[in-house]
């Protein structure tokens, strides 16, 4: 089975800094998380734009991503407008690319 991926896309408040530093206990937490492999953290300061993309093991972590971090009824005040896409993932097509996703390509 290929693994899953996430992007996500949202807009935050205040200064590039302010956001590193609030998010930085988070990316902790993420590692944790069982079933990511990886995740790449994005930043527009420009457009107070913010998000990431995701590499899940399946789609059960994948969803449980959804429901508890991206879907958590405590969510910060400093972020909204939260929109995410699932994808999954062309293995041949990735490996030809050099892609570290899919099967037989290191991860």
């Amino acid at each position: 089975m290929p693994p899953k991926v996430i992007l996500v896309n949202y807009k935050f408040t205040g200064t590039l800094a302010q956001f590193a530093e609030a998010n930085l206990p988070s990316a902790q937490t993420l590692s944790e998380l069982p079933g990511l492999r990886w995740k790449i953290w994005l930043i527009n300061e420009a457009e107070g734009e913010a998000g990431g993309i995701g590499l899940f093991d399946d789609d059960a972590t994948r969803q449980a991503f959804i429901d508890n971090v991206l879907n958590a009824p405590e969510s910060d005040p400093a972020i909204s407008h939260i929109i995410y896409k699932v994808f999954d993932v062309l293995d041949a097509h990735t490996a030809i690319t050099r892609g570290p996703v899919g099967h037989g390509v290191p991860v």
